[in-house]
């Protein structure tokens, strides 16, 4: 999108209101572009206030990781998908990089080095954070980290949690060290070590109503059933969340973020059955939404099928989910038809996805402004939406 005089001229004829809900329509990299049109552009653009309503109608975009690579695209556009790489702000060793969440269109991203980023890839802006410390306990082994990142409203702050997981297999225990970041205080503090045993060492926490969710089980005994558990960006503190009714832990399961709500998908025998809790900590609002069987086995262009992530929600009608780890597949709520998305070679045949939300939102806290500049800005922006006359 390009801007002339004649254009700026007369959106400057326009209340402040209007012209804000105009740009707040727009691509960030439209948005960026129109910031150096004018300083009264550049004025609400750079605003809190419209960052934030900007956000609120930001366009959705999916981030496929293959192996260090990292691609954007439009889901809008899958039909004809057409992915653009990232360039990410680590160094990369052993030619990985994990994603470790995604909140209001900032990626934590980490390397193998343990190197952790806020990045916001549409803004081109970073933050490195310091590193984390962790002590392993004599005579146990190191397990595993994961981590779970997500946005705190009440504290207007960014928080990353990780947990350090170790295991005595002498003694068949195991313990944990967990440490939590805040973007305020710009550092980590020590926790309370974790209960529970982790599942599935791959696994990131998926992010819903506050809380970091991840599978866990209470022993580590084969026969020992799987359970969620929730980290409260509030309480700081660890609880359980109930599974469905019929959905008893014994068999394989993980947990997905999907419209909003907490998923489960469960493995049992040849299917999987995808579960959402509606209504967030009522067990009797889990729903099941639909599942995968032998039947869709050919439609996905595969033999076995091993693993199934949602991804997306669609208007209400479908589901964008990844298969196998190496495709992206819609499943039509309506029709129970299954149809995969052709993406092109370059992106390679293992791929991670996540949902990141195009927004303009830094890797830094967003702070309010004074009541003296708040007034300065409004008298500012009454006079230009008024009087605002001149050819620029």
């Amino acid at each position: 999108m390009h801007a002339n005089p004649i254009t700026v001229s007369n959106m400057a004829n326009l209340p402040v209101e209007v012209v804000t809900e105009i740009l707040s329509r727009l691509p960030v990299k439209s948005v960026i572009r129109l910031r150096s049109t004018c300083k009264w552009w550049r004025s609400i653009i750079d605003s809190r206030h419209f960052i934030l309503f900007h956000l609120n109608k930001s366009h959705t975009s999916l981030i496929l990781r293959h192996r260090s690579q990292l691609y954007s695209l439009d889901l809008k556009s899958l039909l004809d998908p057409n992915p653009f790489e990232l360039s990410h702000p680590l160094m990369c060793y052993s030619n990985s990089i994990k994603v470790l969440g995604s909140s209001n269109g900032l990626l934590c991203i980490s390397n193998v080095a343990d190197d952790i980023a806020l990045w916001n890839p549409f803004l081109r802006k970073h933050r490195i954070l310091p590193s984390d410390r962790f002590h392993r306990p004599e005579s146990s082994l190191f397990a595993a980290r994961v981590y779970g990142f997500g946005h705190h409203p009440p504290s207007n702050d960014y928080k990353l949690l990780s947990i350090t997981y170790f295991v005595d297999l002498h003694k068949r225990t195991f313990d944990s060290q967990v440490q939590l970041y805040t973007l305020k205080s710009d550092s980590w503090k020590n926790l309370p070590s974790m209960p529970y045993a982790l599942c599935c060492a791959r696994t990131m926490g998926v992010f819903v109503s506050g809380s970091l969710h991840w599978l866990v089980t209470r022993k580590l005994q084969p026969d020992e059933p799987d359970l969620i558990v929730a980290f409260d960006l509030t309480s700081e503190t660890f609880c359980e969340v109930p599974l469905p009714a019929t959905v008893n832990g014994n068999f394989d399961m993980q947990v997905a973020l999907l419209g909003g709500c907490l998923c489960v998908v469960e493995h049992r025998g040849t299917g999987f059955h995808v579960w959402v809790m509606r209504v967030y900590g009522s067990r009797d609002s889990w729903e099941k939404l639909f599942s995968l069987t032998e039947n869709h086995h050919h439609e996905m262009g595969s033999g076995k099928l091993k693993y199934v992530r949602p991804l997306a929600l669609d208007d209400g009608d479908r589901v964008l989910f990844e298969h196998n780890r190496s495709k992206l597949c819609w499943y039509d709520l309506k029709t129970g038809d299954v149809s995969c998305v052709k993406l092109p070679s370059g992106i390679g045949n293992t791929i991670e996805g996540t949902v990141c939300v195009q927004s303009l939102v830094p890797p830094t806290l967003l702070s309010l402004r004074d009541e003296s500049q708040e007034k300065n800005r409004k008298k500012r922006d009454d006079f230009l939406s008024k009087g605002f006359k001149l050819t620029l």
